[in-house]
């Protein structure tokens, strides 16, 4: 389900609300054209989230994703961390503006 408009890195992006096999919430960003740029969360099963939370990837290659989701009112600015075991890596935890379906 589209969620927003964002314009990550040289690439305006359509934000994409989809599902992890566990049921818990990833967003997707895409091309207009259908081509995929990024996933923008990471699912960390052990991690407690809520139903409106996702974790952002903001590392390496996703550098800029937390700031380019806040500016385009997708999250909340990170209320959270969460370590993700990969070296001194964390993911933010946010929760979603709008949730719907």
């Amino acid at each position: 389900m589209k969620i927003g408009n964002v314009m990550f890195r040289h690439w305006q992006c359509i934000a994409l609300l989809e599902r992890y096999k566990n049921g818990r919430s990833a967003i997707t960003l895409i091309t207009g054209k259908g081509e995929p740029v990024a996933c923008a969360t990471v699912n960390v099963p052990e991690a407690a989230l809520d139903p409106d939370e996702v974790i952002v990837k903001d590392w390496s290659e996703n550098s800029g994703m937390l700031d380019a989701l806040i500016d385009a009112g997708i999250v909340f600015p990170p209320h959270r961390s969460v370590p993700l075991g990969l070296g001194f890596v964390v993911g933010h935890v946010c929760k979603l503006k709008s949730v719907s379906g």
